[in-house]
């Protein structure tokens, strides 16, 4: 662990490397919508033994169904339960996105205060007609977040959550040349170009020599926002993905990415890796399709808990979700996942 002082304060990050991470869903109680706490920290503890770490507070976590006192007590939720399952060097990414930049810093100063290693921040898209096309307000955006964060800051890039807002390869690499304390970016564009460019740009000599990092253990990771692709991603120098499927079948995705990973060093691994990705990318598309709310209740078939969404999202509809359940791409993950938790409990 490193120490990051800014502004005067200090904060220690935990070592923030490549890998599969996981946005944690919500849970709430199904008669008051409150949190509940003990599911979410169950669900915490279990992704982190199957070696997933989570991000607290996005998107599937239904960050804009959250007041900021929620945020905080699911961040010092996750915390403990991380530390009390023997998990204490596993960072804690959160969620810290607001309306303005003013609110944004606020939240994720106490998030840090709260047990936080690093934020990942998107771009709100109430006024995404005014943003989305003005490079330099984006720009300044992401630079003052970073400038003034105890904590190393991730870039968070989903057009889809943010009216429209797409930074492109050029201004991010720009955000990572020119700001030290970001960390990262999440590219849940699917932009398998863009994610090349910039894993291309970041892994270079010049990069690393040129544009250090404020903190050692927070290099620049370029994560895909999904896990279709985790495989050739692996291959242009990218660090992995931030996935809801990881969720669902933690132990596969890492699998995943270990093979991926080997299959660098010893091309005769590529084709189980092949394999394994091609079941990852066909349950995530199938996945995908039913949203948080199919997460939810799928993870209530398999595991026990669940529930539903925060209104006004609605829960899935009983025809649909057994119709995604039975899909022939769902199926191939259950089993996949199954097969392989079978295997680890008996090594």
């Amino acid at each position: 662990m490193t120490t990051n002082g800014v502004n005067g304060q200090q904060h220690v990050s935990r070592l923030l490397t490549p890998g599969v991470f996981a946005p944690i869903p919500t849970f709430f109680l199904p008669d008051t919508e409150d949190l509940d706490i003990p599911t979410f920290e169950r669900h915490v503890t279990r992704l982190a033994t199957a070696g997933i770490r989570p991000v607290i507070a996005g998107s599937m976590g239904e960050a804009i169904h959250l007041s900021q006192t929620e945020r905080i007590l699911l961040i010092q939720a996750a915390r403990r339960a991380l530390d009390k399952s023997g998990h204490e060097t596993i960072p804690i990414i959160a969620g810290t996105g607001a309306g303005s930049t003013r609110e944004t810093l606020e939240l994720t100063k106490q998030a840090a205060n709260a047990g936080a290693d690093y934020a990942i921040v998107i771009a709100s898209g109430y006024f995404a007609g005014v943003l989305a096309g003005n490079r330099p307000a984006l720009k300044a955006f992401w630079r003052e977040i970073s400038e003034k964060s105890p904590i190393p800051v991730m870039i968070y890039n989903y057009p889809g959550a943010s009216g429209g807002i797409d930074l492109d390869s050029d201004l991010i690499i720009e955000l990572a040349t020119e700001c030290p304390n970001i960390c990262g970016v999440k590219l849940t564009c699917g932009n398998v170009g863009k994610l090349t460019r910039i894993a291309g740009a970041v892994s270079s000599e010049n990069f690393a020599s040129m544009s250090p990092r404020r903190q050692t253990s927070a290099p620049f990771l370029v994560l895909g926002g999904y896990a279709d692709f985790l495989l050739p991603s692996t291959f242009a120098n990218a660090h992995g993905a931030i996935t809801g499927l990881a969720n669902i079948a933690p132990h596969t995705l890492v699998h995943l990415f270990e093979l991926s990973q080997a299959a660098k060093q010893d091309p005769s691994i590529l084709p189980k890796a092949q394999i394994l990705q091609v079941i990852a990318a066909n349950s995530d598309f199938t996945v995908n399709k039913g949203g948080i709310s199919f997460t939810k209740a799928i993870l209530e078939r398999l595991y026990g808990y669940g529930g539903a969404p925060r209104r006004p999202l609605p829960p899935i509809e009983p025809d649909t979700f057994t119709a995604l359940l039975e899909h022939h791409h769902t199926q191939a993950l259950i089993k996949s996942e199954r097969e392989l938790t079978l295997k680890l409990r008996s090594e």
